[in-house]
């Protein structure tokens, strides 16, 4: 379980950091790597998305105690 914990929390970070450089940058490095909708695009966005969700649901309940 440490693991899955640490994995989802590289991709949240690794998306943070994509979504920075969108906004600074205007440079998507997912799509400049896979391609335009791409289906591992869209794989490596999902992935970022539910570790998102798995960061919130387990990391983020034991920090607010």
């Amino acid at each position: 379980m440490k693991m899955l914990g640490t994995l989802a929390m590289i991709l949240v970070v690794v998306g943070a950091l994509n979504w920075g450089m969108v906004g600074l940058l205007n440079l998507n490095l997912v799509t400049a790597l896979f391609g335009e909708g791409s289906t591992l695009t869209m794989v490596v966005y999902s992935l970022v998305g539910l570790s998102g969700l798995y960061v919130a649901a387990t990391v983020l309940p034991k920090q607010m105690q």
